[in-house]
């Protein structure tokens, strides 16, 4: 059965922690850092692939969860980086954050979206080596990895959809149209996913879906056609079914029924082309379908008399279809992936938080939490990063005291700025705290 959504949790790997080592040689007691930075963690990366069909496998697997970089080592190794894990979704596939926010459009095959970066490896003792830091015993840690709740939306990629009112033979119109065998049957909602069938016309081919059955109110939720609606965005133009068998409604009723619901649901919708189909000649008679054709023309709608089971009329139907599709070809390519999210730059800002102060930004996260803070050596480096990067500056125009508590991340700090204070680092309830000044 198709599966056309998906939650799913994704997590990159963490960077492995650089290591902290001198060089030791026989004579030479006192050698120079050499300690090799940690390897990158493996990223999670969605791709289009046309050897997937469903959301299946990620819906019953959502946890996805990339493996961690390895730690450096002596003698300047760099710790081994993890392979980023792909995970495979069929073209079409909309990849929405947990807030339903639009991150990116998997439309083509080979389009990928990377949606956890992996973590940096933490730089080795030896990176830190310059003319006033000539033996540094401190590391970084690797950078933790990005962690996401995400919502998958498979849009089927069909130029053309078929649409009508439940049981006027949408599926079976598919079927005779192409090799599909979609579920036939006579009572209403008897399709319960898209079908999908390839069409030749000539040297044209082009693929068509049946969008199960619209019934007033579709837009708001009833029957199931909201559900469903979302597998005819991609289509170049609307096939629309009208069963002239049903004596019990009017066709130009059906038609403004499920017209209405398609503007409801979205409204460049009502703005495709749409073919309409009189389908069950056979059943109805040639009388009926000429009177109703008739109707159909009062409005300049041309309409096309066939019927789905015996073949009555599909020939210039498909032609017709496949000039629609070769003229949206030529005005305009197949959709392109095209990532929407876009990163933008991230000042440094410094917040009021109850009695202390909030300062988010930059890389200042990244910096903390890739710091060991329990090396005094380490925490007065990342000192003077954050200083340069104009946080001391940014905490006194905003009227921070001497001693407030500022919290970047997890981490709270005692703020003390070109104070001589002393630099410690402790626990307090289980929150790293560190009391920065200087020596």
């Amino acid at each position: 059965m198709l599966v056309d959504e998906a939650h799913i949790y994704v997590a990159s790997g963490k960077g492995g922690n650089g290591a902290v080592s001198f060089h030791k040689q026989k004579y030479q007691p006192r050698g120079a850092p050499d300690g090799g930075n940690g390897g990158n963690g493996g990223s999670v990366i969605l791709e289009a692939d046309t050897g997937v069909n469903s959301l299946a496998w990620l819906k019953n697997h959502p946890h996805q969860i990339a493996k961690a970089g390895l730690q450096g080592a002596r003698n300047n190794c760099t710790g081994a980086g993890s392979p980023d894990l792909i995970l495979k979704v069929p073209p079409g596939t909309l990849i929405k954050d947990d807030n339903g926010g639009v991150l990116a459009d998997l439309a083509s095959p080979g389009d990928r979206i990377i949606v956890a970066k992996g973590g940096r490896g933490g730089r080795g003792n030896a990176k830190f080596v310059s003319s006033q830091r000539r033996a540094p015993s401190f590391g970084e840690l690797g950078e933790p990895g990005q962690e996401y709740w995400l919502r998958l939306e498979l849009q089927m990629i069909a130029d053309v959809a078929i649409i009508g009112l439940p049981n006027v033979g949408k599926s079976t119109l598919v079927g005779s149209l192409s090799e599909a065998r979609p579920k036939v049957a006579d009572y209403p909602f008897t399709t319960l996913e898209p079908s999908l069938g390839v069409v030749s016309s000539g040297d044209m081919v082009f693929t068509v879906c049946d969008v199960p059955g619209l019934i007033e109110g579709a837009a708001e939720g009833k029957g199931l056609g909201l559900k469903f609606l979302r597998h005819a965005m991609r289509s170049a133009a609307f096939v629309h079914l009208i069963d002239l068998a049903a004596a019990e409604r009017d066709p130009l009723d059906s038609f403004d029924t499920v017209s209405e619901e398609l503007r409801k649901f979205r409204e460049d919708l009502a703005e495709r082309p749409v073919i309409v189909a009189l389908n069950k000649v056979d059943v109805a008679g040639e009388d009926r379908a000429e009177e109703v054709r008739a109707a159909f023309a009062g409005r300049g709608i041309d309409a096309f008399i066939i019927s789905a089971s015996d073949g009555t009329g599909l020939y210039p139907l498909t032609k017709r279809l496949a000039q629609v599709v070769t003229d949206y070809r030529e005005e305009r390519s197949r959709p392109q992936g095209f990532e929407l999210f876009k990163t933008t730059s991230d000042p440094i800002k410094v917040q009021r938080e109850g009695s202390g102060w909030r300062v988010t930004g930059g890389s200042l996260l990244r910096w903390v939490a890739m710091t060991d803070l329990n090396n005094p050596e380490a925490v007065a480096y990342l000192q003077n990063r954050i200083d340069r990067a104009g946080v001391e500056n940014l905490l006194g125009k905003a009227g921070a005291e001497h001693g407030d508590e500022v919290r970047i991340g997890k981490s709270v700090f005692s703020w003390w700025p070109k104070g001589s204070a002393p630099l410690e680092a402790y626990d307090i309830e289980g929150e790293t705290k560190v009391k920065r000044g200087r020596r």
